[in-house]
């Protein structure tokens, strides 16, 4: 048996056997170099009591480089692509604040603490960054909608109530990270678009290209 796969054996069986840690640990396709780790949302965030899942490689060179994670669940959070999963600012993952002291136990613990604690300015989705920059309690609410989307609820646990009313309406512009009134002006800006279109073209004749759409729609 070889040191690495002593190592992560060891590091596997102290993950499972730590039931505070809350972790847990499975292999993908038997393998003891290719894993998927879960853990719950941070208490006190959008993300709090649900189960959220990384995929996780064990390099060839472990223990002296890092592991490759990257989110399974969709998050919305400024560090975590939304589109693969991908995770920035976390120095550990990187070879430079990587030590062969630290586990698999240790660096799950500390993705977890990412969810509570977002960095916007090393962002891996510029566009969540913004919106948590802008607008903390609707990037909260955006948040926690894709955690009840994605995320796997506690054992036992009933989904809770989207975070504020409004209906349907409201819980599909904020599930998009979209600001209401950005998307009411959108609207009221295409249902004004049809008309200036039909007018316009009833206009003939060579001065047509300076007839603007204030005064198509005033007479």
């Amino acid at each position: 048996m070889t040191a690495r796969l002593r190592r992560i054996n060891k590091e596997i069986t102290s993950c499972q056997e730590d039931k505070a840690a809350n972790i847990s640990i499975d292999l993908v396709n038997s393998s003891l170099f290719h894993l998927k780790g879960s853990f719950f949302g941070p208490e006190g965030t959008p993300y709090s009591g649900d189960l959220f899942e990384v995929d996780i490689m064990v390099p060839d060179d472990y223990p002296r480089v890092p592991f490759k994670i990257k989110f399974i669940t969709k998050v919305y959070h400024p560090n975590v692509s939304s589109v693969s999963g991908a995770i920035s600012c976390l120095s550990i993952l990187e070879e430079e604040g990587w030590s062969p002291v630290l586990t698999l136990k240790t660096t799950l613990i500390t993705l977890q603490s990412v969810l509570s604690s977002p960095e916007p300015n090393g962002a891996q989705d510029p566009e969540v960054a913004k919106h948590y920059t802008t607008n903390g309690r609707s990037f909260e609410e955006t948040a926690a909608d894709w955690t009840r989307m994605y995320a796997m609820p506690r054992e036992g646990a009933v989904s809770a109530a989207p975070a504020s009313g409004g209906g349907d309406a409201r819980d599909e512009v904020s599930t998009a990270g979209l600001e209401g009134a950005h998307v009411d002006r959108f609207k009221a800006l295409i249902f004004r678009g049809p008309r200036v279109v039909n007018r316009r073209l009833n206009y003939r004749g060579a001065s047509v290209a300076q007839i603007y759409d204030a005064r198509v729609m005033d007479e």
